[in-house]
């Protein structure tokens, strides 16, 4: 997608369609300054004989206009001016892309002015347009052979329209436009990994990924390790995971060099089970299909790497990718059985069912060969995170109030939420076992709690987050699909970093 600055629609540009933010008190004030007096005139006269009062997700369409360059006219609802805020903005930036969408504007005149005003930081607001409208032509269609490309729409040229352009304009939106469009591309390969079958996309295809991405950047770096090389190092649990299954385990490692030598890297580690039955303790069927995306932890770490490599950011990051397919057959782990972890503490799997845990508290082992910084897990871990957030907020769970604080504001920067559980003390007695340091569930509540409990006995000695992504990795119903979450809330996570530096 090509973009520009413009002040003046009737300029030496392409046809196209108009965009434009009407707050509740329908005033075209903002509008008056990019259109004619004729135009204002036949939008007064389409609001009248509408039912178009500004609200907040309204929009309407003015198919006459004088301006040659312009096809339609399109308003969207703002809703009151006074409590115009971010939120109000994103579901106008929604809006505006789905009518983008469905009228198949390939040159679009964004009235910036009537969206960006003192209460929208200017540079937020281009980043987010970009991430939209940069990721509004993701659509999945690789197992689809009638409609295959067939559906794909692509913005080819968009223009911000503004009332006045100050110097620092065009420097400001070549940077945050790009921002955003290395966020969206990050977030689609994170959606198209999760979409993807189980028979598609295997540990080994994971590891086909991380590699075709690490030849896109000489600061990457990406190592895969088989079933061998990890039976070497002791990682036991992981490998536990994966005993059922045809298809071998891997651990990946993708290593992003951009900042100085000697500076601590941020390790992401990513739970990568391309598909879980729940192993010998089975899940129901019903709806087990979704379990393809039990890989998404290891989706959007990948994406995340996508992402920080086209912004070239000057810092390091490794992620760490642990991925298996849990599956029942004569050779899979039995309830009961006690396994060493890559740590040496031993661990009774009760469940099979839980199963992450097992193959992240191997690779957070691994993990400390980098000697991180910060080490954020992101895994699509429990259920129980469901019934704690639904399908709005991932949980985090920290051993580093200020760690927890950072991703928190990245959270209200991106709009990717997260929301804190505690992990007291007094939740760690629940993993006690009679025959092993460590059971791999607890009891029947605060499941989510006691899952990050287990991994926290594995971080003990660095600064350590848990994101648990189950409720917000995928949508389900009639829109079902990967969401790419929190491809945005660790990228901005990242940018905010390179900023402290």
């Amino acid at each position: 997608m090509q973009y520009d600055l413009t002040d003046n629609i009737t300029s030496n540009t392409p046809n196209g369609s108009a965009i434009f933010g009407v707050f509740s008190d329908k005033s075209l004030k903002e509008l008056q300054k990019s259109l004619s007096v004729t135009d204002i005139a036949k939008i007064k006269e389409t609001i009248k004989k509408s039912s178009f009062d500004g609200k907040a997700n309204q929009s309407l369409c003015v198919y006459e206009t004088s301006n040659k360059k312009l096809d339609k006219i399109f308003l969207i609802g703002l809703g009151e001016k006074n409590k115009y805020n971010e939120k109000n903005f994103l579901k106008s930036v929604i809006a505006l892309s789905k009518i983008c969408k469905s009228e198949n504007i390939k040159n679009i005149y964004l009235g910036a002015s009537t969206l960006i005003n003192d209460k929208i930081d200017m540079d937020w607001a281009i980043r987010n347009i970009s991430i939209h409208l940069n990721g509004i032509d993701y659509y999945y269609d690789e197992t689809k052979n009638k409609t295959k490309n067939k559906n794909i729409y692509k913005v080819s040229k968009l223009f911000f329209v503004f009332n006045s352009i100050k110097k620092n304009y065009k420097q400001d939106l070549k940077k945050y436009f790009s921002q955003g469009k290395a966020i969206a591309n990050g977030i689609k390969l994170a959606k198209n990994l999760g979409d993807l079958p189980s028979n598609i996309c295997t540990p080994t295809y994971l590891a086909k990924t991380a590699a075709s991405l690490g030849k896109t950047n000489k600061k990457l770096n990406v190592k895969i390790h088989d079933e061998k090389e990890m039976k070497k190092m002791g990682m036991n649990c992981l490998l536990s995971v994966g005993n059922g299954s045809e298809e071998p385990s891997k651990l990946i490692t993708i290593n992003y060099s951009g900042g100085a030598k000697n500076e601590k890297p941020i390790v992401l580690v990513g739970k990568g089970i391309t598909f879980d039955t729940g192993g010998i303790s089975i899940k129901p069927s019903n709806g087990m299909d979704e379990m393809k995306y039990d890989m998404c932890g290891a989706a959007s770490v990948i994406g995340v790497m996508k992402s920080i490599s086209e912004l070239n950011l000057k810092i390091n990051v490794v992620a760490v990718v642990a991925s298996a397919e849990n599956m029942p057959s004569g050779s899979a782990t039995n309830p009961g059985d006690v396994v060493t972890t890559m740590s040496g503490q031993t661990v009774e799997i009760l469940n099979t069912d839980a199963e992450g845990r097992l193959v992240l508290c191997d690779a957070l082992t691994y993990s400390l060969k980098f000697k991180p910084k910060h080490i954020i897990d992101v895994a699509t871990l429990t259920g129980a995170v469901l019934v704690a957030l639904g399908k709005v907020a991932s949980g985090v769970l920290s051993n580093d109030e200020i760690l927890t604080q950072k991703l928190k504001n990245s959270s209200n920067i991106s709009h990717d939420y997260i929301w804190e559980l505690p992990m007291w003390e007094e939740f760690q007695s629940e993993l006690d076992s009679n025959f092993a340091d460590i059971a791999n569930i607890g009891k029947r509540y605060a499941g989510t709690i006691t899952a990050a409990c287990f991994l926290s006995r594995f971080t003990e000695n660095y600064s350590w987050a848990h994101l648990d992504i189950a409720g917000t990795a995928w949508n389900e119903g009639a829109n079902k699909g990967g969401t790419g979450r929190p491809v945005s809330l660790l990228t901005h996570f990242l940018l905010e970093h390179a900023k402290s530096l």
